[in-house]
């Protein structure tokens, strides 16, 4: 069984570089363009169920059921949703949780911890339905977040969080072998299924 975990295409938070979190930003005409179909056909997708992450499998991955899955949403940021990071580096609040690598609360917000440990357990629960239902491939399309907690947790080598990061439109390949047996997922590579300008 071959997994791959599939980051949303651009958005225009994204490159206005604002927090998006749990707001049902679309895709961007720039983000819908640059992605191109995918090299392969899986039976099914498992989707976050934000527009962003639909749109883009619909995109990938044309005419393939998709499985909404809600707790593959990106983690909640609370009230710094939609704002712009640069024009917070004068709040002290924000300035603290940096400071913390986003462990302490965000305002009316969620934990990163609480975040990574939501998003795995919603991986398992997908990686069970796929064995139930004996695919071959697992796609996910989601976000950067869930992608990054996903790999730090689940992936062969062990890298920290911030070093699973990829572009718009891309992600990871692996392969399932080991997950029987011991959770875990060995990393195949890198895809991309976006132009490079916006897949940055």
């Amino acid at each position: 069984m071959t997994v791959y975990l599939i980051r949303h295409g651009e958005t225009d938070y994204n490159t206005q570089k604002r927090y998006q979190g749990q707001q049902d930003i679309p895709l961007s005409a720039k983000g819908r363009a640059a992605l191109h179909r995918a090299d392969f056909t899986p039976a099914l997708v498992y989707v976050s169920p934000l527009q962003r992450a639909r749109q883009t499998a619909g995109i990938l991955f044309p005419g393939v059921e998709q499985l909404p899955v809600e707790d593959l949403k990106e983690m909640n940021f609370g009230s710094y949703e939609g704002r712009v990071y640069v024009k917070m580096e004068n709040d002290p609040d924000y300035l603290a949780w940096v400071e913390e690598n986003a462990h302490s609360d965000h305002p009316d917000g969620e934990r990163k911890a609480d975040f990574c440990a939501r998003s795995c357990r919603a991986f398992s629960r997908v990686m069970e339905d796929a064995l139930r239902r004996g695919l071959d491939q697992v796609v996910i399309v989601a976000h950067g977040g869930t992608q990054m907690s996903v790999m730090e947790h689940f992936a062969l080598p062990h890298r920290p969080y911030e070093q699973w990061h990829t572009g718009n439109g891309c992600g990871h390949m692996l392969d399932a072998a080991p997950w029987t047996s011991e959770h875990k997922l060995r990393w195949l590579g890198t895809v991309c299924y976006a132009d490079r300008e916006v897949a940055r």
